[in-house]
Protein backbone atom coordinates (compact mmCIF):
# COMPACT_ATOMS: atom_id res chain seq x y z
CA UNK A 1 0.00 0.00 0.00
CA UNK A 2 1.71 3.51 -1.29
CA UNK A 3 1.58 6.26 0.90
CA UNK A 4 0.90 7.08 4.54
CA UNK A 5 -0.82 4.78 6.24
CA UNK A 6 -3.41 7.10 8.20
CA UNK A 7 -4.01 8.45 4.55
CA UNK A 8 -6.21 6.08 2.49
CA UNK A 9 -9.52 5.96 0.77
CA UNK A 10 -11.81 2.73 2.80
CA UNK A 11 -12.89 2.13 5.60
CA UNK A 12 -12.40 0.37 9.36
CA UNK A 13 -14.17 -1.38 11.66
CA UNK A 14 -14.05 -0.30 14.83
CA UNK A 15 -16.16 -1.24 17.94
CA UNK A 16 -18.79 -2.33 15.63
CA UNK A 17 -18.92 0.09 13.45
CA UNK A 18 -17.83 1.08 9.75
CA UNK A 19 -15.33 3.94 10.10
CA UNK A 20 -13.60 6.12 7.48
CA UNK A 21 -10.32 5.24 7.25
CA UNK A 22 -9.22 8.40 8.16
CA UNK A 23 -11.45 9.13 10.53
CA UNK A 24 -10.43 5.81 12.49
CA UNK A 25 -8.16 7.45 15.36
CA UNK A 26 -7.91 7.02 19.21
CA UNK A 27 -7.34 9.54 21.96
CA UNK A 28 -3.53 10.54 22.61
CA UNK A 29 -4.32 9.36 26.27
CA UNK A 30 -5.11 6.18 24.99
CA UNK A 31 -3.19 3.49 27.53
CA UNK A 32 -2.52 1.20 25.24
CA UNK A 33 -0.38 4.32 23.61
CA UNK A 34 1.45 4.45 27.01
CA UNK A 35 1.87 1.33 28.42
CA UNK A 36 1.67 -1.16 25.49
CA UNK A 37 -1.74 -2.74 26.89
CA UNK A 38 -2.55 -4.24 23.46
CA UNK A 39 -2.53 -7.65 21.44
CA UNK A 40 -2.82 -8.39 17.61
CA UNK A 41 -3.48 -10.52 14.68
CA UNK A 42 -2.00 -10.05 11.24
CA UNK A 43 -3.90 -12.58 8.53
CA UNK A 44 -3.94 -13.06 4.59
CA UNK A 45 -6.91 -13.40 2.30
CA UNK A 46 -6.73 -15.11 -0.33
CA UNK A 47 -8.65 -15.60 -3.25
CA UNK A 48 -11.87 -13.88 -0.50
CA UNK A 49 -11.00 -16.38 1.91
CA UNK A 50 -8.91 -15.56 5.21
CA UNK A 51 -6.18 -18.47 5.74
CA UNK A 52 -6.90 -19.97 9.47
CA UNK A 53 -9.44 -16.98 10.20
CA UNK A 54 -10.49 -18.73 13.25
CA UNK A 55 -7.61 -19.81 14.35
CA UNK A 56 -6.47 -16.06 14.29
CA UNK A 57 -9.31 -14.67 16.17
CA UNK A 58 -9.05 -17.65 18.55
CA UNK A 59 -5.57 -16.44 19.46
CA UNK A 60 -6.47 -12.78 19.63
CA UNK A 61 -8.76 -13.50 22.73
CA UNK A 62 -6.32 -15.85 24.22
CA UNK A 63 -3.34 -12.96 23.76
CA UNK A 64 -5.81 -10.54 25.69
CA UNK A 65 -6.31 -13.00 28.40
CA UNK A 66 -2.55 -13.62 28.63
CA UNK A 67 -2.23 -9.77 29.10
CA UNK A 68 -5.63 -9.82 31.37
CA UNK A 69 -7.36 -8.24 29.50
CA UNK A 70 -10.41 -9.72 28.18
CA UNK A 71 -11.56 -8.76 24.62
CA UNK A 72 -15.46 -7.91 24.62
CA UNK A 73 -16.06 -9.83 21.58
CA UNK A 74 -16.69 -14.01 20.40
CA UNK A 75 -14.81 -15.33 17.73
CA UNK A 76 -17.80 -15.42 15.71
CA UNK A 77 -18.67 -11.94 15.97
CA UNK A 78 -14.52 -11.25 14.97
CA UNK A 79 -15.34 -13.41 12.33
CA UNK A 80 -18.34 -11.66 10.84
CA UNK A 81 -16.68 -8.44 11.22
CA UNK A 82 -13.40 -9.40 9.33
CA UNK A 83 -16.02 -10.21 6.55
CA UNK A 84 -17.32 -7.19 6.57
CA UNK A 85 -14.44 -5.53 6.09
CA UNK A 86 -13.69 -7.33 3.02
CA UNK A 87 -16.90 -6.80 1.44
CA UNK A 88 -17.07 -2.79 2.69
CA UNK A 89 -13.44 -2.40 0.73
CA UNK A 90 -13.80 -4.93 -2.04
CA UNK A 91 -11.00 -6.78 -1.16
CA UNK A 92 -10.38 -10.20 -2.00
CA UNK A 93 -6.78 -10.56 -1.64
CA UNK A 94 -5.52 -8.85 1.37
CA UNK A 95 -3.99 -8.46 4.55
CA UNK A 96 -6.04 -8.26 7.69
CA UNK A 97 -4.83 -6.54 10.98
CA UNK A 98 -7.01 -7.44 13.85
CA UNK A 99 -6.15 -4.90 17.22
CA UNK A 100 -7.34 -5.28 20.48
CA UNK A 101 -5.92 -2.57 22.92
CA UNK A 102 -6.85 -0.68 26.15
CA UNK A 103 -8.25 2.81 25.57
CA UNK A 104 -8.87 6.10 27.75
CA UNK A 105 -10.80 5.83 30.53
CA UNK A 106 -10.94 6.74 34.09
CA UNK A 107 -7.52 5.24 34.69
CA UNK A 108 -4.23 6.86 33.36
CA UNK A 109 -1.53 5.17 35.66
CA UNK A 110 0.00 1.51 35.23
CA UNK A 111 -3.73 -0.05 36.47
CA UNK A 112 -6.80 0.09 33.49
CA UNK A 113 -9.46 -2.00 34.69
CA UNK A 114 -11.69 0.86 34.66
CA UNK A 115 -10.91 1.45 30.91
CA UNK A 116 -12.81 -0.11 28.36
CA UNK A 117 -10.61 -2.48 26.02
CA UNK A 118 -11.42 -2.17 22.47
CA UNK A 119 -11.47 -3.66 18.85
CA UNK A 120 -10.77 -2.75 15.14
CA UNK A 121 -10.12 -4.23 12.08
CA UNK A 122 -8.74 -2.88 8.96
CA UNK A 123 -7.76 -4.54 5.86
CA UNK A 124 -5.53 -3.72 2.78
CA UNK A 125 -3.48 -4.79 -0.19
CA UNK A 126 -0.03 -5.80 0.86
CA UNK A 127 2.13 -7.67 -1.78
CA UNK A 128 5.86 -10.18 -0.29
CA UNK A 129 6.63 -9.03 2.67
CA UNK A 130 10.63 -9.68 1.99
CA UNK A 131 10.09 -8.28 -1.51
CA UNK A 132 12.50 -10.16 -3.81
CA UNK A 133 13.68 -11.97 -1.39
CA UNK A 134 11.02 -14.57 -1.61
CA UNK A 135 12.98 -15.63 -4.23
CA UNK A 136 16.76 -14.84 -3.83
CA UNK A 137 16.44 -15.28 -0.24
CA UNK A 138 16.62 -13.12 2.47
CA UNK A 139 20.03 -11.70 3.96
CA UNK A 140 19.88 -11.56 8.22
CA UNK A 141 21.62 -10.09 10.49
CA UNK A 142 22.05 -11.57 14.29
CA UNK A 143 20.00 -9.19 16.47
CA UNK A 144 22.05 -8.03 19.82
CA UNK A 145 19.20 -8.36 21.77
CA UNK A 146 17.19 -11.80 22.22
CA UNK A 147 14.31 -12.98 23.33
CA UNK A 148 12.73 -13.01 26.82
CA UNK A 149 12.16 -15.56 29.32
CA UNK A 150 8.40 -16.88 29.59
CA UNK A 151 8.73 -15.76 33.27
CA UNK A 152 9.32 -12.40 33.04
CA UNK A 153 6.35 -11.41 29.94
CA UNK A 154 4.14 -13.75 28.49
CA UNK A 155 5.86 -14.73 25.16
CA UNK A 156 2.61 -16.79 23.85
CA UNK A 157 0.81 -13.51 23.59
CA UNK A 158 1.04 -12.12 20.32
CA UNK A 159 1.51 -8.59 22.29
CA UNK A 160 2.69 -5.23 21.11
CA UNK A 161 5.19 -4.53 23.67
CA UNK A 162 7.05 -7.95 22.40
CA UNK A 163 7.74 -6.29 19.15
CA UNK A 164 9.34 -3.32 20.23
CA UNK A 165 13.03 -4.78 20.20
CA UNK A 166 11.90 -6.18 16.58
CA UNK A 167 11.56 -2.97 15.43
CA UNK A 168 14.95 -2.08 16.80
CA UNK A 169 16.75 -5.35 15.44
CA UNK A 170 15.24 -4.57 12.38
CA UNK A 171 16.25 -1.31 12.18
CA UNK A 172 19.68 -2.07 12.96
CA UNK A 173 19.83 -5.13 10.06
CA UNK A 174 18.43 -2.86 7.42
CA UNK A 175 21.29 -0.36 8.14
CA UNK A 176 23.42 -3.53 7.40
CA UNK A 177 21.87 -3.93 4.28
CA UNK A 178 19.98 -7.02 5.46
CA UNK A 179 16.37 -7.97 5.52
CA UNK A 180 15.68 -8.80 8.91
CA UNK A 181 17.35 -10.10 12.15
CA UNK A 182 17.45 -13.47 13.88
CA UNK A 183 17.18 -13.26 17.20
CA UNK A 184 18.46 -15.89 20.05
CA UNK A 185 16.35 -16.53 23.06
CA UNK A 186 17.30 -15.84 26.86
CA UNK A 187 19.14 -18.76 27.30
CA UNK A 188 21.35 -18.53 24.12
CA UNK A 189 19.23 -21.24 21.48
CA UNK A 190 18.10 -20.04 18.07
CA UNK A 191 14.74 -18.60 18.61
CA UNK A 192 13.07 -16.30 15.13
CA UNK A 193 13.08 -13.79 12.88
CA UNK A 194 11.57 -10.34 13.83
CA UNK A 195 8.01 -11.38 12.82
CA UNK A 196 8.84 -14.90 11.77
CA UNK A 197 9.64 -18.23 12.63
CA UNK A 198 12.77 -20.47 11.50
CA UNK A 199 13.10 -23.52 10.00
CA UNK A 200 16.42 -25.38 8.78
CA UNK A 201 17.42 -28.46 6.89
CA UNK A 202 20.10 -30.90 7.28
CA UNK A 203 20.58 -34.54 5.73
CA UNK A 204 17.13 -34.07 4.45
CA UNK A 205 15.35 -33.38 7.62
CA UNK A 206 14.07 -30.11 8.90
CA UNK A 207 15.51 -28.27 12.10
CA UNK A 208 13.05 -25.45 13.95
CA UNK A 209 13.26 -24.47 17.45
CA UNK A 210 10.46 -25.29 20.28
CA UNK A 211 7.85 -22.76 20.63
CA UNK A 212 9.21 -22.84 24.60
CA UNK A 213 9.86 -18.80 24.39
CA UNK A 214 8.54 -17.94 21.19
CA UNK A 215 5.49 -17.09 19.20
CA UNK A 216 3.85 -20.44 17.89
CA UNK A 217 2.92 -19.14 14.62
CA UNK A 218 -0.35 -20.50 13.09
CA UNK A 219 2.10 -20.58 9.91
CA UNK A 220 4.83 -22.18 11.77
CA UNK A 221 1.98 -24.80 12.72
CA UNK A 222 0.83 -24.76 9.38
CA UNK A 223 4.36 -25.65 7.56
CA UNK A 224 4.77 -28.48 10.58
CA UNK A 225 1.98 -30.42 9.84
CA UNK A 226 2.50 -30.15 6.25
CA UNK A 227 5.89 -31.46 5.95
CA UNK A 228 4.21 -34.53 8.15
CA UNK A 229 2.50 -34.84 5.09
CA UNK A 230 5.43 -34.97 2.73
CA UNK A 231 7.09 -37.67 4.73
CA UNK A 232 9.51 -34.99 6.21
CA UNK A 233 10.85 -35.55 9.62
CA UNK A 234 10.59 -32.40 11.03
CA UNK A 235 13.20 -31.99 14.79
CA UNK A 236 11.21 -29.04 17.45
CA UNK A 237 14.31 -28.65 19.16
CA UNK A 238 16.91 -26.50 21.00
CA UNK A 239 19.22 -25.15 18.42
CA UNK A 240 22.46 -24.15 19.08
CA UNK A 241 24.20 -20.81 17.47
CA UNK A 242 27.35 -22.75 16.46
CA UNK A 243 25.02 -25.58 14.77
CA UNK A 244 23.70 -23.10 11.79
CA UNK A 245 27.05 -23.74 10.44
CA UNK A 246 25.78 -27.12 9.38
CA UNK A 247 22.43 -26.34 7.46
CA UNK A 248 22.20 -26.28 4.37
CA UNK A 249 19.14 -24.97 3.62
CA UNK A 250 16.94 -22.09 5.62
CA UNK A 251 13.23 -20.71 5.36
CA UNK A 252 11.38 -17.90 7.30
CA UNK A 253 7.54 -18.98 7.96
CA UNK A 254 4.55 -16.23 8.82
CA UNK A 255 1.35 -15.10 7.52
CA UNK A 256 3.62 -11.48 6.21
CA UNK A 257 6.40 -13.52 5.40
CA UNK A 258 4.18 -16.67 4.11
CA UNK A 259 7.56 -19.28 3.27
CA UNK A 260 10.43 -16.76 2.57
CA UNK A 261 13.94 -18.46 1.44
CA UNK A 262 16.86 -17.30 3.63
CA UNK A 263 20.41 -16.97 1.98
CA UNK A 264 22.44 -15.57 4.55
CA UNK A 265 22.42 -15.24 8.62
CA UNK A 266 25.30 -13.57 9.67
CA UNK A 267 28.65 -14.87 8.62
CA UNK A 268 26.53 -18.51 7.49
CA UNK A 269 24.76 -19.11 3.71
CA UNK A 270 22.47 -21.30 2.66
CA UNK A 271 20.75 -22.86 -0.17
CA UNK A 272 17.96 -21.60 -1.50
CA UNK A 273 17.20 -24.99 -2.64
CA UNK A 274 15.02 -28.11 -3.44
CA UNK A 275 13.05 -28.66 0.03
CA UNK A 276 12.93 -24.97 0.16
CA UNK A 277 11.38 -24.02 -2.95
CA UNK A 278 8.91 -26.95 -2.64
CA UNK A 279 7.88 -26.04 0.73
CA UNK A 280 7.12 -23.24 -0.26
CA UNK A 281 4.94 -24.07 -3.55
CA UNK A 282 3.32 -26.86 -1.43
CA UNK A 283 2.27 -23.71 1.28
CA UNK A 284 1.25 -21.74 -2.13
CA UNK A 285 -1.72 -24.07 -3.28
CA UNK A 286 -2.89 -24.97 0.13
CA UNK A 287 -3.69 -21.11 0.88
CA UNK A 288 -5.17 -20.86 -2.30
CA UNK A 289 -7.17 -24.11 -1.88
Amino acid sequence: MAGAYDDKDGLIWMDGTMVPWRDANVHILTHAMHYASSVFEGERCYSGKIFKSREHSARLLESGRLLDMKIPYSVDQLEEAKAEVLRANNLTDAYVRALAWRGVGEDMGVAARRNPVRVAIAAWEWGAYYGDAKMQGAKLDIAKWRRPSPETIPTAAKAAGLYMICTMSKHAAEEKGCSDALFYDYRGYVAEATGANVFFVKDGEVHTPIADAILNGITRQTVIAMLGDMGIKVHERHIMPEELADFSECWLTGTAAEVTPVGQIGPHHFQVGQMTRKVAETYEALVRA
